[in-house]
């Protein structure tokens, strides 16, 4: 794990390099890519069914094998530990109350002129979300795309999860019950997302696909973008902690927040920043510690390696100018009064602030999505929320005198735009 001082001479080039991360640029993945979704757009569920096969080891034999039906979810959550579905069923809970306060309603006013006019908010019709699989379940990303989908009013979600070999986490049924999914397949990769995004015999074409899988994932989800809605094209995990070396701090803590994310993934990034030196040094031998006993220590030694550093930093405008930099996924406050920085911080995901308050509650139950911006995109984009599952139309309704003052208007600009037939248009109402 490197580590770098803000007052190097070459410091501006280290970050430059630590942060330079491609995500879905490389062209045989592309072509590759590009060829998975041409045979599906062909060839619909055969190619399903044969590129499941091929890159799963699923022994499905045809669409209804992939296909898993309302019982079986049920199923899953009513088989559930008692301990483990009590935690789901709150998490979901949580989940919900956070995302019914974003929920946008339409709306209008009259103006000076007697003209009505409004903004009309609509769900979408169908969703496909994707969660991931292989490696690990997760039932945290079924509560954080579904649930937002659901309490803006879609009137169809649609979960697509790979399941090697044909195993399926019976948790990420029952967290697919516990949702209001309407429909499951076990398909991943980019067949899923282009299933999705052109529908196929079984699989119904979507407005949108929202959630977070690998580099194919990513790829399919950019290649498709403009056929269907995307909620981003998400890279690796990362965490941003920033400490000062106050007395209330625990390296041990500290380390093992960066260690929660550097177990993701070989490219995750965790990313510590302080002022004190002794501090950085704590943390550097907590990290080590700390991995000795860690189940998934080389994944995360491997990621502490690639992506991984210690920062030290002059200052807290230093700290600051950083975080803003980075534009963290996650950023964690390891600070007595994190508010202090809050009208500083311009870039981040989500923002976890003060000492209790680690990232991993954030993933799970805190109530907030945790389908955020990665690699530097938070400068532009937003957590996954209610507001990326609807939609809004313009409303416009003119009186007959309120039409007038409006069409002379639009009259004189559009002969300004040599746009004829749009002055005349609007000169007959004037008249």
């Amino acid at each position: 794990m490197r580590t770098l001082n803000s007052s190097d001479a070459n410091f501006k080039q280290q970050l430059e390099d630590l942060l330079a991360f491609e995500t879905v640029n490389d062209k045989q993945l592309l072509s590759t890519v590009d060829d998975i979704i041409a045979q599906v757009r062909s060839m619909g569920d055969g190619a399903v069914l044969a590129l499941t096969q091929k890159f799963d080891a699923h022994p499905a034999t045809c669409m209804e094998d992939l296909t898993v039906r309302q019982d079986a979810l049920q199923q899953a959550y009513n088989g559930l530990d008692a301990t483990v579905k009590a935690a789901l069923k709150t998490a979901a809970e949580r989940i919900s109350d956070f995302h019914q306060r974003q929920v946008q309603q339409t709306w209008e006013y009259t103006d000076a002129l007697g003209n009505r006019l409004g903004q009309k908010v609509t769900p979408l019709d169908k969703v496909g979300i994707y969660v991931p699989g292989g490696l690990a379940s997760y039932p945290s990303s079924v509560l954080m795309n579904a649930i937002p989908a659901k309490v803006a009013g879609v009137g169809e979600v649609i979960m697509v999860v790979p399941a090697p070999k044909g195993e399926l986490s019976a948790l990420v049924l029952a967290a697919a019950y516990l949702s209001g999914v309407d429909k499951v397949f076990t398909i991943g990769g980019a067949q899923a997302v282009a299933a999705l995004a052109y529908g196929t015999a079984s699989i119904p074409k979507v407005d949108k696909i929202t959630g977070p899988g690998n580099k194919y994932v990513a790829a399919a989800k950019r290649a498709v973008f403009g056929q269907v809605g995307i909620d981003m094209i998400a890279g690796p995990s990362e965490v941003l902690v920033y400490a000062e070396g106050q007395a209330g701090d625990n390296a041990d803590w500290l380390a093992m927040d960066l260690l929660s994310q550097a177990e993701h993934d070989t490219v995750a990034q965790a990313i510590f920043v302080t002022t004190s030196p002794q501090q950085l040094q704590d943390v550097a031998a907590a990290i080590t510690k700390a991995l000795a006993t860690l189940p998934k220590a080389d994944i995360a030694r491997a990621a502490l390696q690639n992506r991984g550093a210690l920062i030290l930093v002059q200052n807290r405008a230093e700290g600051l100018a950083i975080i803003n930099r980075i534009a963290p996924e996650h950023l964690e406050l390891s600070l007595d009064n994190p508010d202090e920085l809050i009208e500083d911080i311009r870039h981040a995901g989500a923002i976890f602030m003060g000492r209790h308050t680690p990232e991993a509650i954030g993933d799970y139950c805190a109530g907030p999505n945790h389908v955020l911006p990665t690699s530097g995109t938070a400068r532009f984009s937003s957590p996954l929320g209610v507001y990326d599952f609807q939609k809004k139309s313009s409303l416009i309704y003119c009186s007959k005198a309120g039409s007038k003052p409006l069409a002379q208007i639009a009259d004189t600009l559009a002969m300004q735009e040599d746009l004829e037939a749009h002055a005349r248009s609007a000169r007959y109402r004037a008249s």
